[in-house]
């Protein structure tokens, strides 16, 4: 992917729900099910710029697992991969990693 998320936007790839059929259940057709609201950070802004003209870090960084909105972001098809661009206000929380 060759794209660079501008100011204080991510780059989101979203889970994939891993949801299975099993016999004898009611099938929901893709278009009707709930899009996980859980992805991984693939790309980060610099950070949006303050009255001063300088830069404010960003909260959240490439690779980060991201918990969001479920109408969060803007739908993109990059290569034939859905990824969201989303700012960074749209982030409800960050999924903290276990050492």
């Amino acid at each position: 992917m060759d794209l660079r998320p501008l100011h204080d936007r991510l780059i989101v790839q979203r889970f994939d729900d891993d949801s299975t059929q099993h016999v004898g259940t009611i099938v929901i057709p893709d278009s009707a099910k709930e899009k996980p609201q859980w992805g991984t950070v693939l790309a980060a802004g610099l950070g949006k710029s303050n009255e001063e003209g300088t830069r404010l870090p960003m909260d959240v960084k490439a690779g980060d697992t991201i918990l969001f909105g479920k109408y969060s972001g803007q739908e993109v098809r990059v290569d034939g991969v859905d990824y969201l661009i989303m700012k960074e206000d749209d982030v409800l929380a960050v999924q903290e990693r276990s050492l």
